[in-house]
């Protein structure tokens, strides 16, 4: 088993790209939730079994380095796959008199907390992690057509670029396990002749890996 009690850099970084080029490189596959962990123990794709004991704040980046045997020139890197993220833009009601504007903002975010979703908001867009199948959150956002804003789904390595570290970790982990699981699918109905969705009572079935502790739409966090 190796330990690893620091991360030694990023295959982003020139001085690393220089020394691995050429390297015989194994990787880590982490998800979005063990990347928010400073403690693990997994196997590489190689078979080697890697124990993370990193320092308390201190989290993993995608092709941070891990392992490096200079005389082997042999590599052990992270490499972390992000949930797709749900951006809402609200740039389209920035001309809307403040009261209707304000009432659209305070309107989406009761249907972002109805079901649960953490939020971050970061200019005019909220960026919201996919906690559940995207036609399930197409199908909410539609049922209630907010006027002006628009949303879509992006990868979630083209919104890290955009984010702090702290934003990152907020909008994508945590290492208490998955938000939810729950199956707010229940709450919309589609009719599938005519593409109309209307809600009905919550039904909830919970499969909750954690105690409720739930971020809603958060403000600009730089303050």
């Amino acid at each position: 088993m190796i330990l690893v009690e620091a991360v030694l850099g990023n295959v982003a970084d020139p001085q690393w790209a220089a020394r691995l080029a050429g390297a015989s490189m194994d990787t880590l596959a982490l998800d979005h939730w063990e990347a928010q962990k400073n403690r693990l123990r997994k196997k590489t794709a190689g078979g080697a079994e890697i124990a993370v004991s990193l320092d308390r704040g201190t989290f993993m980046r995608d092709g941070d380095v891990l392992v490096w045997d200079e005389s082997a020139r042999r590599a052990v890197v992270a490499r972390i796959a992000l949930r797709d993220v749900m951006v809402v833009h609200l740039d389209g009601i920035a001309g809307d008199p403040p009261e209707v504007a304000l009432r659209t903002c305070v309107e989406l975010g009761h249907a972002l907390g109805n079901q649960h979703w953490p939020a971050l908001v970061k200019g005019t867009r909220v960026y919201v992690p996919l906690t559940v199948d995207r036609k399930v959150m197409s199908s909410v956002m539609n049922t209630h057509r907010f006027e002006g804003i628009r949303y879509e789904f992006v990868p979630g390595g083209e919104v890290v670029p955009y984010l702090a570290p702290h934003e990152s970790r907020r909008l994508f982990g945590g290492a208490e396990g998955p938000v939810h699981t729950h199956t707010h699918e229940r709450y919309v109905e589609v009719d599938a002749a005519t593409g109309h969705a209307w809600g009905r009572p919550p039904v909830h079935a919970h499969d909750h890996a954690h105690p409720h502790a739930h971020p809603h739409a958060e403000g600009d966090p730089h303050r």
